[in-house]
């Protein structure tokens, strides 16, 4: 039996996730996210890893890898560290099965990676820091218009005519949205519009790492925006080569990368004990 957490700090957020690997099995046995917002990611991290191991009721000892993610390497007790893609990929196929891409929609780009059956990364691809197809741009929008984020999604679900942001320049897309607003547009039809803008850009992303059939797993803070995934669908559904292709979302979406994490710690932990060069947590 191995037990191995897996901490992802992202830019606006960080989870942690807990597993127990036994036989080929996999049991989820806690999860924690908090928002970091403007505190110190190390001391976050922390509180994250202490919560799960109080949920499922471990001591720190019973752990045998602290697998890290994102932007998680510098946190002092970790075992080791996994690049994002490769834990995005790893989640998706927890989360689905079926999936052999995980979209992973995050504060500052989108990344478009197409996996194997085992999590296995075959390709990968991700926007720039400055497109208008982010979470953190998305954000900002809302605190402009004076939305929550949480009803972002359902108020673009409402739109009727939706006006699409053309620039791809995250700068310049808010200006764009500003002149919406001072033309009278609506909220629900101005954030269907970003939704739309932001959709087209990230079905180009998986079309460009050959993504034109089968199941995508969205994953990351925008991954529980049903706004956004029901813009996905509508611009996939209208591109040719991509009638097959299937958007999906997970309630715990957000959570893939630390489940990714966990679970490619506890296997590099269970290929190390088998060497007979047994790594501990801290």
């Amino acid at each position: 039996m191995t037990i191995a957490a897996g901490i992802d700090i992202g830019t606006s957020t960080i989870k942690a996730a807990l597993f127990k690997v036994e036989n080929g099995k996999e049991e989820w046995l806690a999860r924690y996210s908090l928002r970091i917002r403007q505190r110190d990611p190390m001391e976050l991290a922390r509180v994250a890893y202490d919560a799960v191991l109080e949920d499922a009721k471990l001591k720190p000892e019973d752990v045998n890898y602290v697998a890290t993610t994102g932007e998680a390497e510098s946190v002092p007790f970790h075992t080791g560290h996994f690049y994002s893609m490769t834990t995005h990929a790893r989640g998706a196929i927890y989360l689905d099965p079926q999936a052999r891409a995980a979209l992973d929609i995050g504060a500052l780009h989108g990344r478009a990676i197409s996996t194997d059956e085992r999590g296995k990364v075959l390709n990968y691809k991700m926007t720039s820091q400055c497109a208008s197809g982010s979470g953190q741009f998305l954000e900002n929008i809302a605190r402009y218009l004076g939305i929550a984020q949480e009803e972002i999604g359902s108020l673009s679900s409402q739109a009727d005519n939706p006006e699409v942001v053309s620039s791809i320049c995250a700068v310049l897309a808010e200006t764009d949205v500003i002149n919406m607003v001072s033309r009278g547009i609506s909220a629900p039809n101005i954030l269907k519009g970003i939704h739309l803008s932001m959709a087209a850009r990230l079905s180009k992303l998986l079309k460009s790492i050959g993504m034109t059939k089968g199941v995508v797993m969205v994953t990351g803070g925008l991954a529980l925006d049903k706004g956004l995934v029901a813009a996905l669908e509508e611009d996939i559904a209208g591109i040719k080569d991509m009638t097959t292709t299937v958007v999906r979302s997970h309630p715990d979406s957000i959570y893939a990368g630390a489940i990714g994490a966990a679970l490619w710690g506890a296997y590099r932990f269970d290929k190390l004990a088998a060497q007979g060069n047994l790594p501990r947590a801290a």
